[in-house]
Order: structure tokens, then sequence, then C-alpha cells
């Protein structure tokens, strides 16, 4: 069973699929399937951090360059508002994630920030202004 997992991915999750469907648990690879659903809980959290840099990369650049904002910047925080929505309705369960996504989110949002404005990373606070109800409703 391990020997299909490593060879041909999606031969083994068709298969185990099938298994699973059958009720033919014991012939099915329950380790690799119980790694696999992890990694998929993992990845709709990497997805909230990722939605989450985006809204606060463009809000940290709203407000730390007003001269340069725009409507596409304007439009970058409302897209990633609605996809957080989206993303967080669709996975009720991240909602206890929220903190420290976004602190991950606003760490990376905060050099990306540095980057792209060519600011000095120091002109942007250490944490975020902003809690997550903050960001999904103000103004940036």
């Amino acid at each position: 069973m391990s020997d299909l997992y490593e060879r041909d991915f999606y031969a083994w999750a068709n298969e185990q699929a099938a298994l699973l469907r059958d009720g033919k648990l014991a012939a099915a690879d329950i380790e690799n399937i119980a790694e696999e659903i992890e990694s998929m809980g993992r990845s709709e959290k990497r997805e909230l951090v990722n939605r989450l840099t985006v809204l606060l990369l463009h809000m940290l650049k709203c407000r730390f360059q007003p001269d340069r904002r725009g409507r596409s910047w304007e439009l970058s925080v409302r897209n990633a508002r609605t996809a957080l929505t989206r993303h967080i309705a669709d996975n009720p369960s991240l909602k206890s994630k929220l903190a420290e996504a976004m602190a991950e989110a606003y760490e990376s949002g905060r050099v990306e920030a540095a980057i792209e404005t060519d600011m000095p990373l120091e002109t942007f606070p250490e944490s975020s202004p902003w809690t997550f109800d903050q960001a999904m409703r103000v103004d940036p």
C-alpha cells in the first residue's frame, strides 16, 4: 500500500477512496490517509494566513503611503476581505486560529510592505495595528 503511495499518489488516492466507499477499512492505508487529511487541514490554515497577508500588506501600504493610495489597493483590500469571509465560512473552526494567523500574516505583510514601498522595515509597527475584526471592517 505504501509503495503505491510513494510511486503514484493519484492511483493510491483513487484506490483508497474506493476501499473506503466499499467499507474495506482493513485494506485501507489508514496511516497515510490520516496524514493526508491532516495535511489538508494545514493547507486550509496556510490559505487563511496567505489571505490575511494580502489584506494586511495592502492596508499597510494604504496607511503608510497615502499619496500612492489608489483604487487597485482599495479593491485589493475589499477582495481580500471577501475571500477571507468566504474561507472562514467554509472552515468555521479556523476562527479559533485567527490570533495566531494574524500574527503570522502581519509578520509577512510587514516585510512585503517594506519591500514593495521601499521603506525601512522599522517604518511599520512590529505588531499589527489592527485586530482581525478591525482589519475586516475599518478603512485602511
